[in-house]
C-alpha cells in the first residue's frame, strides 16, 4: 500500500517526510512531485512504507495533524484511473 499526503507544505522536502515516516517504520521509497513548467513542489506526496500495518498507523496518526502550518490529509492512494485522475503516481 501507498500512502498519499496531501495539503503538503510546499517547503517540505524528501528528508523531511523521511524523518516524519520513519518513526513508523522501514520506508521502501517516498515520490514527492514537482511542476513540470516551474519545478516547484506540487503540495502533495507519496510515501510507502514496507509494512502495511505500520501505514495503517501512519494513517491514524497523521491524517488531519497539522505539520509544517498546514492540516495533512493522509489516506491510502488510490490506483490511477485511465484518462483521469486520481491521488496516485504509481
Amino acid at each position: 500500500m501507498t500512502l498519499y499526503i496531501g495539503n503538503l507544505s510546499y517547503e517540505a522536502t524528501e528528508n523531511d517526510l523521511r524523518e516524519v515516516f520513519e518513526k513508523y517504520g522501514a520506508i521502501r521509497r517516498i515520490v514527492l512531485p514537482v511542476d513540470r513548467e516551474t519545478g516547484k513542489r506540487r503540495g502533495f506526496a507519496f510515501v510507502e512504507l514496507v509494512d502495511e500495518t505500520q501505514e495503517a498507523a501512519a494513517i491514524d496518526d497523521l491524517d488531519g495533524a497539522t505539520w509544517l502550518g498546514r492540516v495533512l490529509k493522509v489516506n491510502k492512494a488510490k490506483p490511477k484511473q485511465p484518462g483521469g485522475q486520481s491521488n496516485s503516481a504509481f
